[in-house]
């Protein structure tokens, strides 16, 4: 049996699950193309102030590549990133990376049952299986109000940081409450003269049992791993009641709400604004967040919640619909990523020159999350409905990442040139998804997590012990196979 070439778009952590397991099973034709000059994806990207992972890192890691040495529970950017810099260079595929190269296009030669792949730099590429892992979360999006463009202070989005302004005494806006500016706006209110939050939706709070790892409990991490292994086990069964609770009993979220509450009435002593910082929707519609110094920082007498809707940017700052404009220095956007446009700006061509644009023109579909018939061999890491509302993406991850290389095995049998996922098969798993997420939580507000035509193209719609069932082994029935 003969091992595929591979060829891997985006070095962050699906694309190093991805390099790492075909390395381990022994596939030596593997490049990674990365348009950054170093690795680490959304943790090379996200360097705002206070920048961290809202998922205890005993789960947020590999479960081959434990690490008895976080720092702490909830780690911080720089230690992810120096976590997944000394994975790849443990496991040998930081050398497997080219770096500042950016794909651009992607097309199949059905006769030769090979991916050809354009760069930027006008470099091409060419392998039997394309993976890309760009992930959900690694375009900023930033919001269609008008004026943007106008405005004569400094702008910029959370996940481009601008570094060099200085925030110290300025008149600060905020656009946006969601997972990045829950963790930047402490910070920034700590230091700006004024913060005005811009607020269209309150999230729902959750306190984040976050706290230092003492050099004792580091020795047991590394000397006793049942220690480790035990909280890396009860992290994921809560996110599995959670998630049940998001899909299929929603009475079970009823002791959260009341911690939500609790948490407002603790750390916000004014009235009107606790009205402002009551969520208007179900808890769990949208992404339920983890901070313990959000709320107290919007209780500081130099900070502003605002709730009137926008209605332009103007060179001096940012209009309301109250007709109030807010004079701004600074002008930060917390608006999240373009989470519906899975590949981004690639042009993918598979059978007789079909775009993926328009084969997604609907919402984006795959089956398992990860093969698109009309696609031969390309497999998506992270792709349409494998994110979760609750629990780590690092487990979904690993999975793909083994349901892939199993599948590039089959493709090394003598004679095999190419494999396509049978358009019913991926139809029938479509309508299952998708007749699921209907009763389920996220389909009852508008949210990342969903589309606006209403499909909820994001989420997985069960829990993360049934993905592992479902692609621990490929169904080759699955597939047309076609020969050489």
């Amino acid at each position: 049996m003969g091992t595929p070439s591979v060829l891997i778009v985006g070095s962050g952590f699906g694309g190093l699950a991805m390099a790492i397991e075909l390395r381990r099973a022994g596939f030596t034709d593997v490049t990674v193309l990365e348009k950054a000059d170093t690795l680490g994806g959304v943790w090379r990207d996200n360097t705002y102030p206070g920048s961290g992972c809202d998922i205890p890192s005993p789960l947020y890691s590999f479960s081959f590549a434990p690490n008895p040495d976080w720092p702490r529970r909830y780690s911080r950017q720089p230690d992810i990133l120096a976590y997944l810099r000394a994975v790849a260079d443990r496991y040998g595929v930081t050398g497997l990376v080219r770096f500042g190269t950016e794909v651009t296009s992607a097309s199949f030669d059905a006769d030769r049952g090979r991916w050809v792949v354009d760069t930027s730099s006008g470099e091409t590429f060419e392998a039997t299986v394309l993976v890309p892992a760009v992930g959900q979360l690694s375009r900023p999006a930033l919001p269609a109000i008008p004026g943007r463009d106008t405005f004569a202070g400094r702008g910029f989005h959370s996940a481009e940081w601008d570094h060099d302004c200085e925030l110290t005494g300025k008149r600060v806006g905020v656009i946006g409450t969601g997972a990045s500016a829950i963790q930047f706006v402490p910070e920034v209110q700590r230091q700006a003269g004024t913060l005005t939050v811009f607020q269209r939706s309150a999230p729902y709070i959750m306190a984040k049992r976050d706290n230092p790892y003492r050099p004792w409990q580091r020795w047991l991490f590394r000397h006793l791993p049942l220690t480790r292994l035990i909280g890396r086990l009860r992290i994921w069964l809560l996110a599995e009641y959670a998630t049940y609770a998001m899909t299929r009993h929603r009475w079970l979220a009823t002791p959260f709400e009341w911690r939500t509450r609790q948490l407002r009435r603790r750390h916000i002593a004014d009235a009107g604004l606790r009205r402002k910082l009551v969520p208007d929707y179900p808890m769990g519609c949208k992404r339920i967040l983890f901070t313990n110094d959000y709320l107290p920082a919007l209780a500081q007498p130099n900070v502003h919640v605002e709730t009137a809707p926008i209605t332009e940017i103007t060179p001096g700052g940012v209009r309301t619909a109250d007709g109030t404009e807010h004079e701004l220095d600074v002008l930060i956007y917390g608006t999240g990523f373009a989470t519906h446009d899975f590949l981004g700006p690639l042009k993918i061509r598979g059978l007789g020159g079909r775009e993926l644009s328009e084969a997604w023109a609907g919402g984006a579909r795959a089956y398992l999350g990860m093969t698109i018939p009309g696609f031969p061999n390309l497999f998506c890491m992270y792709g349409p409905n494998t994110n979760l509302g609750a629990g780590s993406i690092v487990y979904m991850l690993e999975r793909q990442a083994r349901y892939i290389r199993r599948m590039a095995e089959h493709l090394g049998r003598p004679g095999v040139s190419y494999v396509d996922v049978r358009p019913e098969v991926e139809r029938r798993y479509d309508s299952e998804v998708q007749r699921r997420l209907a009763a389920s939580v996220w389909a009852s507000c508008a949210s990342w997590y969903r589309e606006e035509s209403g499909r909820v193209s994001a989420n997985w719609p069960g829990l993360v012990s049934e993905y592992h069932r479902r692609t621990r082994e490929p169904d080759l029935a699955d597939y047309r196979t076609v020969s050489a």
